[in-house]
């Protein structure tokens, strides 16, 4: 890989990575044992709810020795799962989670009383892989979880089992203590934080950490969650999975009579219609920048706390995703940047991109996020698995993966490592328009992903009618200011690009040719799409974010060479 202009942009990540480990290095120096360190949960006062969706059917998988985790199976034939290897690393941070004891609860039986005493009592005996177990966001996420099901594990338990549970809480609150006092980055610190506060809350003697915990999270929420209620990686799933945290929270708060933190009713209310504006009709989320597949219930138990019939917001301008309707119609566009490089281990390269939804029939989709898979996952962060323009085959991010010469590979492998496979570069600007023409609702933005590299700006432009029976869109290109290559009023004059302008279609359309067109078939309506100027051509793709695991469709592809000025007008139309 050639990195060019981002080569600096690097070099930068690297000083200040290096330099928040000197920090991190010369604070634990300097510091003794925490206060909190000494702390133990003397008694269990409530148990907060579980909003994640439960299923009594697969705790029989349970009782067989099967734990489906990430989009990966292992059949225990009746040893412990904690003596097996993980299949992916997906799946054991979902282990040692323990989320995956609700199920074991909705069966509200003895037997799946006993199994989860079971389960936990292995852990608690040093069994299993506690590099996993130990990271700071599967030990956040198995602080609440046991907590959420204490009443499970602890039913007809004997005394000294009780105190082996309370001493794994302790464990678990001061391996975040610590780990906060090493440093953590900001989704993780936020987890944390979310953990303290409910061990906090949930637990006699810890009345510190209860009040650390609220300035971890007060501080949190406030720099992590933005106006217009996204965070700021921009991925649909982390608000979905904080809401799903943090209202049960809310309700904690007041079971032990104190006063949620101003900072957690605020985020909590401009965060659920952030969810309406990226839910299709049929109950999933829109799949940008991380998001994989939808627990469409889970979806649904949260909106009804945003009211039955509230609005969703048409623009989210500090996250940037639009929508527009007309009938029964919906268009979801990522027009917003690339995140921060700290906020972007999960952010994809789709900027102008869309999905398009017919009532509950999706249409056009981007393919999302696989639940496990680091070669998939980072090959579904690119352009081209999204429904945008992909100009030289190149995204309009660059991520950090092992550069090519010039920069050696032990450095950016250790970035990578501490930092994870974020994005160096992408679109920084990235202006909106919305309004109406003759009843038709219009949206256009433009972005420079690819003006460093290509010199090109990449500008769409939607129109839905207010039947829906029509989108049109407008792919345009013009060329960027660059200095040194001198152009026609001072912009630059770059040479002509191949281009391929994706639309993935969801796996469940009949695709086929209609003349120059292509004719998408669904069960009870049929779509034309067409072109100016160019053949579009069918081909293969894939969409990662089916609830049953990827799954193969196919894709509109319209192949063009552009330049400074080139300009391609489409058209979905229904029949």
């Amino acid at each position: 890989m050639q990195w060019g202009p981002d080569r600096w942009r690097f070099y930068r990540l690297v000083g200040q990575e290096a330099g928040r480990a000197l920090r991190r290095g010369a604070a634990r120096l300097r510091s003794g044992p925490s206060a909190l360190s000494r702390l133990k949960p003397t008694r269990l006062v409530i148990a907060p709810h579980d909003l994640r969706t439960s299923d009594a059917t697969l705790a029989a998988d349970i009782y067989a020795g099967l734990f489906v985790f990430a989009g990966r199976a292992l059949a225990t034939g009746g040893r412990s799962p904690f003596d097996f290897a993980p299949p992916s690393p997906e799946w054991g941070e979902a282990l040692y989670g323990f989320g995956w004891l609700r199920h074991l609860r909705a069966a509200d039986s003895a037997l799946a009383r006993s199994n989860a005493r079971a389960f936990v009592q292995d852990f608690m005996a040093g069994r299993g892989d506690w590099e996993i177990a130990n990271r700071p966001r599967v030990t956040a996420r198995r602080l609440i979880s046991l907590l959420a099901q204490s009443p499970l594990v602890l039913e007809g338990a004997d005394h000294a089992f009780y105190h082996a549970f309370l001493k794994s809480l302790g464990r678990c609150v001061r391996t975040l203590d610590r780990a906060l006092g090493r440093g953590l980055p900001p989704r993780e610190r936020l987890s944390a934080a979310v953990a303290l506060t409910y061990a906090g809350l949930c637990c006699d003697g810890l009345e510190p950490v209860l009040r650390r915990g609220v300035r971890l999270l007060t501080r949190e929420l406030s720099r992590q969650i933005l106006p217009d209620g996204g965070h700021r990686s921009r991925n649909p799933a982390v608000v979905k999975e904080l809401l799903l945290d943090l209202l049960p929270l809310r309700q904690s708060f007041l079971s032990r009579d104190t006063a949620p933190p101003e900072a957690l009713l605020n985020a909590i209310d401009r965060m659920l219609p952030l969810l309406r504006l990226l839910r299709h009709a049929d109950a999933s989320l829109g799949h940008h920048n991380g998001m994989g597949a939808t627990e469409a219930d889970q979806l649904a138990t949260l909106l009804i706390y945003d009211g039955v019939h509230a609005r969703p917001l048409m623009h989210a301008p500090h996250t940037g995703y639009a929508r527009l309707e007309g009938g029964a119609t919906l268009v979801v566009a990522d027009v917003g940047p690339a995140p921060s490089p700290a906020y972007s281990t999960l952010a994809g390269a789709g900027c102008l991109s869309f999905e398009l939804s017919s009532g509950a029939q999706r249409l056009v989709v981007n393919c999302g996020m696989p639940a496990s898979g680091e070669e998939m996952r980072q090959l579904s962060r690119t352009s081209a698995a999204h429904s945008t323009a992909v100009l030289a085959d190149a995204s309009s991010c660059r991520f950090l993966n092992p550069p090519g010469p010039g920069i050696a590979h032990p450095l950016a492998a250790w970035l990578k490592g501490r930092i994870g496979p974020v994005i160096v570069r992408g679109p920084g600007e990235v202006p909106v328009e919305r309004g109406q023409e003759s009843g038709t609702a219009v949206l256009a933005a433009r972005h420079d992903g690819y003006a460093p590299t290509l010199g090109l700006i990449h500008e769409r432009r939607w129109r839905l009618s207010a039947d829906g029976a029509l989108l049109q869109g407008d792919d345009a290109f013009v060329g960027a200011e660059r200095p040194g290559r001198a152009g026609t009023h001072g912009r630059a004059a770059p040479d002509p690009v191949e281009a391929a302008i994706r639309f993935h279609l969801h796996p469940s359309l009949r695709v086929g040719r209609e003349g120059r067109a292509v004719r998408l078939a669904a069960p009870g309506e049929a779509w034309l799409f067409e072109a100016d100027g160019v053949d579009p051509v069918i081909e293969e793709s894939v969409f990662f974010a089916a609830s049953n695991g990827a799954r193969r469709t196919e894709q509109i592809v319209l192949h063009l060479t552009v330049r400074d000025g080139s300009r391609v007008a489409w058209r979905f139309r229904k029949l």
